[in-house]
């Protein structure tokens, strides 16, 4: 069974900028909530939202391209 290596790169590259993501965004949604009472309290909190979906996007991405580097397309 060969593998194509830039397609796994390539999702290897997807996970790696996820990984800060998956850190990030939940820190900045809790920074967010112990500080309600800020003016910027709702920016800062769909900042860490979309951190976290972004994360959450990349790593499905990084999935779905390893597993296509592994199949015969």
């Amino acid at each position: 069974m060969p593998v194509n290596k830039d397609i796994l790169n390539k999702g290897f590259k997807f996970l790696t900028f996820a990984l800060p993501c998956t850190f990030i965004g939940p820190a900045i949604i809790h920074f967010a909530f112990i500080n309600k009472q800020q003016p910027m309290y709702p920016y800062i909190l769909g900042v860490g939202i979309l951190l976290c979906f972004g994360a959450i996007f990349l790593i499905f991405r990084g999935i779905i391209t390893i597993i296509n580097s592994l199949s015969d397309k």
